[in-house]
């Protein structure tokens, strides 16, 4: 597993750097991390996401719909970190997730709040209640195709303030430029919108 992880790593660092792009940042040691993927507006998202992660030596897990988790490429997916996600039924995600963060920590897991490629009127909180819940800390991860450049930066434990955590999160994301910006979704929770 080691072997196979180290050369993930290298083999990620090669792809990056003919693909032009920079990786920055590094994951902070706490034991239990959401990070925040975005801005997300295209397929090729995950796949840079996935390569930015090798380079950082940053074991991370992410959630996809059980859709991708069939064969005959299912395996790959789970050892990617990929964790199966039923979205045709009402579940509590939240707390389903809140509750895999602190039973196996170390964890990291990817979410993207904007829930789809497409644009949507404001990202989905899910990712925020779940760090909250789980007490793990927030990152913020990003894809800037203007810069080709990947990474994370603040980070942040919420408070359970919506409003005030908000505010550094749009505050980093403001210049970060997605590979289509039609699709982007602004930076606000729905939560926000009664404040």
């Amino acid at each position: 597993m080691r072997l196979r992880y180290e050369v993930g790593h290298w083999v990620a660092r090669g792809f990056m750097r003919i693909a032009g792009w920079r990786v920055k940042g590094q994951m902070p040691e706490y034991p239990r991390i959401v990070v925040i993927a975005a801005p997300h507006t295209t397929n090729w998202d995950f796949v840079y996401l996935m390569a930015a992660a090798m380079v950082l030596k940053a074991p991370i897990s992410w959630l996809g719909k059980k859709e991708l988790f069939r064969a005959p490429f299912g395996w790959i997916m789970r050892t990617l970190g990929g964790i199966p996600v039923n979205r045709s039924t009402s579940t509590n995600l939240v707390e389903q997730v809140a509750e895999q963060l602190r039973a196996s920590e170390p964890m990291a897991v990817v979410i993207p709040p904007s829930g789809t490629r497409g644009s949507a009127p404001h990202w989905k909180s899910g990712f925020y209640w779940i760090a909250v819940k789980a007490e793990a800390r927030i990152v913020c991860g990003y894809l800037d195709y203007a810069k080709k450049e990947a990474g994370l930066g603040v980070n942040f434990q919420p408070t359970g303030d919506v409003s005030s955590d908000m505010v550094p999160v749009r505050k980093f994301y403001e210049p970060i430029q997605g590979k289509n910006p039609d699709n982007l979704t602004p930076v606000r929770l729905k939560e926000e919108e009664s404040t």
